[in-house]
């Protein structure tokens, strides 16, 4: 079998029985797709070390965005995808380059686009007035801080929402299933919100300026699109992003004590590494302990 049947079967693994999505198949696709291409590999003994160096150093010389090169964290996306391909043709007893000879790139730290409480309160408070528009828009402001939830799994929320109960089911990455909590305020904004409406639309959030009977459901760059909106109404100079709430959402929990563990679980994090990224801030009582303790003895 050559190497082009095995990378379809290894694209319809991946999917059907590690449950992929089909964006994940499609990027493993074009990624598996350039490296075969660089390569000229037509069978699974043309894949060696000596193509997977050269194509690491093409990589790294690959244009980026504003004129820069590839950033490492992009080319690891390749050699993410290369390697979990060996995987499986190790899985199918088929010799090949061993999987674990692909060291990806050291990236660098991870650094947060955060807001202060301040200006997430008058981002909170930027829809202004009872039109369906300023109410949607508070709605989605409010369900981001109470639940933490990512852009995608947002829009795919419908109207069947129980607000009886504290809590929903979402479907998140990788088709994992996790619970997440609604406050009192936002439980009231949404409320409010489909109240207002007078749509049979299913999804919870829609556009309101299209003049259809049913309006469309809220992509995330239309999602997106309104907290930018909104952050400069709050007069907000920096980018603020659905992402920059979900910060704000995880920060807020970790300086009121809430412990790393529940704060992945909410996050939907399969690794709590990723949500390690947030330790700057159980970490801000080490200054009070310079300041109690450092240099006591010194003479002044």
């Amino acid at each position: 079998m050559d190497i082009q049947n095995l990378k379809r079967e290894f694209l319809e693994y991946i999917e059907i029985t590690k449950g992929r999505s089909i964006k994940t198949v499609e990027n493993y696709d074009h990624y598996l797709s350039r490296f075969l291409e660089f390569s000229k590999a037509s069978a699974v003994a043309d894949v060696s070390e000596e193509k997977l160096r050269e194509f690491r150093l093409w990589l790294n010389r690959q244009p980026g965005t504003n004129g820069n090169m590839m950033k490492r964290k992009t080319q690891n996306y390749y050699l993410i995808a290369l390697r979990a391909f060996l995987k499986f043709l190790a899985k199918r007893g088929i010799k090949a380059l061993p999987p674990e000879h692909i060291e990806l790139a050291k990236v660098p730290e991870r650094s947060l686009d955060l807001i202060t409480a301040n200006e997430l309160e008058r981002l909170m408070k930027a829809p202004v007035g009872n039109g369906l528009k300023e109410l949607r828009d508070r709605a989605i402001m409010e369900m981001f801080f109470s639940t933490g939830l990512r852009v995608s799994e947002l829009c795919a929320l419908d109207t069947d929402l129980d607000l009886s109960r504290d809590e929903l089911s979402v479907r998140g990455k990788g088709d994992k299933v996790r619970v997440v909590f609604l406050s009192p305020t936002a439980k009231t904004s949404v409320s409010a919100y489909l109240k207002a409406r007078k749509d049979m639309a299913e999804a919870l959030f829609v556009r309101h300026s299209t003049g259809k009977k049913i309006p469309s459901r809220l992509t995330p760059r239309s999602i997106e699109n309104i907290i930018k909106n909104c952050a400069i109404k709050a007069g907000i100079t920096k980018k603020v992003t659905p992402h920059v709430i979900r910060h704000s959402f995880a920060t807020d929990l970790l300086e009121n004590g809430a412990d790393l563990r529940s704060v992945q679980a909410l996050l939907g994090h399969a690794n709590i590494a990723t949500t390690q990224i947030y330790t700057h801030v159980t970490d801000k009582h080490l200054l009070d302990v310079h300041k109690a303790f450092h240099g006591k003895k010194r003479v002044k």
